[in-house]
């Protein structure tokens, strides 16, 4: 799989039984591997317990449905903030980046916004961490770069100027490319 992370949005009805997810209800969610991507599966958990499978998720966790919130009319004008970075840079799929996607999923984990489902070692040994929006259900597949910690500020000031709009997505990407080439 060429994805260095992918995101993948929360179903509104039971995948299996096609019947509407009420608010605030139990569901199982579930990432299957295709081997070109992530189907994502969202089910009442007795649909999930007694449909048979010939497949074993890559992830799968437990959670409450929460309705999508009526959209709030934005400012035309408004700063990004960091789960719309993350998102933006998700959607780009960029592997210049993922020092700084990673970085951003972290700070959002910490914020309380994302939460991580799951890890798993992939053969090259770096972990791919599953984290799912606590809000909106949206769950993010997001490669481990294994930063060390010399290089830590770095990214964080890279975060840093992106969120305030100082410096482009360009320009950090460039910094973050040479950075990997001076460390390899």
């Amino acid at each position: 799989m060429s994805q260095e992370w992918n995101i993948r949005s929360r179903g509104h009805v039971c995948t299996i039984c096609q019947q509407p997810l009420l608010d605030k209800s139990l569901v199982v969610s579930a990432l299957k591997d295709t081997g070109e991507g992530y189907e994502r599966f969202d089910c009442h958990p007795e649909c999930w317990k007694v449909t048979e499978r010939d497949w074993q998720p890559f992830s799968q966790w437990d959670g409450v449905y929460l309705a999508p919130a009526k959209e709030v009319k934005k400012e035309p004008l408004k700063k990004e903030d960091a789960g719309e970075l993350l998102r933006k840079l998700v959607t780009l799929d960029d592997p210049a980046m993922k020092n700084v996607v990673y970085v951003l999923a972290v700070m959002l984990e910490r914020s309380k916004i994302l939460v991580e489902r799951d890890a798993k070692r992939r053969d090259d040994g770096l972990i791919r961490r599953v984290y799912e929006d606590r809000k909106n259900g949206d769950t993010f597949v997001i490669l481990d770069p294994g930063l060390r910690l010399e290089n830590l500020g770095e990214v964080q000031q890279q975060v840093v100027a992106l969120l305030s709009g100082t410096k482009t997505l360009g320009e950090v990407a460039s910094e973050d490319e040479a950075a990997d080439t001076a460390t390899a």
